[in-house]
C-alpha cells in the first residue's frame, strides 16, 4: 500500500469525485473543495473533508502543499488566478484535465516565476476509473512527479502510471491517446453499421461479444460496444449527435503543424461533425460508446443536443 500523503482535491464531477473515492481506499487525506456544496455529503462519507472556502483548504494542508485540479481546460487559467494568493513555493499544482499542452507549458512558466510546480496528468478512465483504476500520463519537474508518487499509484492500475517528460508532456500524450480513441471508435461504427446494412440479419451485441474472445480486434471500447448493443440493438433511443470536446482537433492541428500524415485520426473528428447533419447507425453507436465510456451526455431521438 503506498505512504498516505494530504492533498487538495478541487472539481468534484464525474472523473473528480470517484478519485477522491478511489485515493481514501489507500488512506490519503484529501481536503476537497468545490464551487457547489452538493458533493459534501459524498465526499465526507468516503473520509474526505470539505473546504468550504479554499483559504481553509490550504490551511490544512503542510507544506509543500499539493492540489489537484480536475476541471475543465476552458477554466483552469481562472481556477489558477483564484489559486495564487494560496499558493507558495514549493507548492504543487496538478491539472489533472485535458488542458492544451500549449496552455500547459505556459502555465509551468508563470507558476514557476513563483516557484510553484506544475504537474500535467493526462487522466483515461472515465466512469470506470474508480474500478478499473485511472491511466496516468505526467508531465512536469520529475521531483513534484515523484513527491506525489503515492497518490498515483493509488489512482492507477498496475504500470498505469508514466512520467513522461517536462511540462506539456502529460497533456500532449494524453491528446494523441483522445486522437486515437476517436479513430478506434470511427472504425468500430463503420463495421457494425456495415453489418445493420447487411444481406444477413445479424446478431450484432452477440459479435461484439464475439469478437472480444481472442480477436485481433478485441478491446475494452468493442466491450463497451458490447453492452451498448445488448442494451438497444437498434440504438433507436439517441440520435446521431457525436460531440467533440476538444483533444480530437487538437491532434489534428499537431498532425498539420508537423506535416505527420493522420489521415484516420482527422477524417474520425470529421464523422464527429457530419453526426450533427445525419442519424446513420455507425454515428448513433459512436455517442452510445462515449456515453459509455464516460458517462457522457448524449442527445435522445427527437430531442435537445446535449449541454
Amino acid at each position: 500500500m503506498p505512504q498516505p500523503m494530504t492533498l487538495g482535491f478541487q472539481g468534484l464531477g464525474k472523473m473528480g469525485l470517484n478519485m477522491v473515492r478511489r485515493l481514501r481506499r489507500d488512506d490519503h487525506r484529501v481536503v476537497c473543495h468545490d464551487r457547489s456544496a452538493d458533493p459534501r455529503g459524498d465526499v465526507e462519507a468516503v473520509g474526505a473533508e470539505w473546504a468550504p472556502e479554499l483559504s481553509d483548504l490550504f490551511a490544512r494542508l503542510t507544506p509543500p502543499r499539493v492540489h489537484w485540479l480536475m476541471i475543465p481546460a476552458e477554466a483552469v487559467d481562472a481556477a489558477i488566478e483564484t489559486l495564487r494568493p494560496f499558493l507558495e513555493p514549493g507548492d504543487i499544482l496538478i491539472d489533472g484535465g485535458n488542458s492544451h499542452f500549449h496552455d500547459t507549458v505556459r502555465r509551468a512558466q508563470s507558476l514557476g516565476e513563483a516557484g510553484v510546480r506544475l504537474l500535467d496528468v493526462g487522466t483515461s478512465g472515465g466512469i470506470w476509473g474508480l474500478q478499473a483504476g485511472y491511466c496516468l500520463m505526467v508531465g512536469g519537474e520529475q521531483s513534484a512527479f515523484e513527491a506525489v508518487e503515492p497518490a498515483f499509484a493509488t489512482l492507477s492500475p498496475p504500470e498505469g502510471c508514466l512520467y513522461c517528460g517536462p511540462s506539456g508532456a502529460g497533456h500532449y500524450v494524453k491528446m494523441v491517446h483522445n486522437g486515437i480513441e476517436y479513430g478506434m471508435m470511427e472504425a468500430y461504427a463503420e463495421g457494425f453499421e456495415l453489418m445493420a446494412a447487411g444481406r444477413y440479419d445479424l446478431p450484432l451485441p452477440q459479435i461484439a461479444h464475439l469478437w472480444n474472445q481472442g480477436s485481433v480486434v478485441r478491446s475494452w471500447l468493442l466491450e463497451l460496444a458490447e453492452r451498448a448493443l445488448a442494451e438497444d440493438p437498434e440504438l433507436e433511443y439517441l440520435d446521431a449527435y457525436v460531440p467533440d470536446s476538444g483533444e480530437g482537433r487538437w491532434t489534428a492541428q499537431e498532425a498539420v503543424d508537423l506535416a505527420v500524415p493522420a489521415p484516420v485520426l482527422v477524417n474520425a473528428l470529421m464523422r464527429r461533425f457530419d453526426s450533427r447533419q445525419d442519424r446513420s447507425y455507425g454515428l448513433r453507436l459512436l455517442a452510445a460508446l462515449r456515453k459509455q465510456f464516460g458517462g457522457h451526455a448524449v442527445k435522445p431521438a427527437g430531442g435537445e443536443a446535449p449541454k
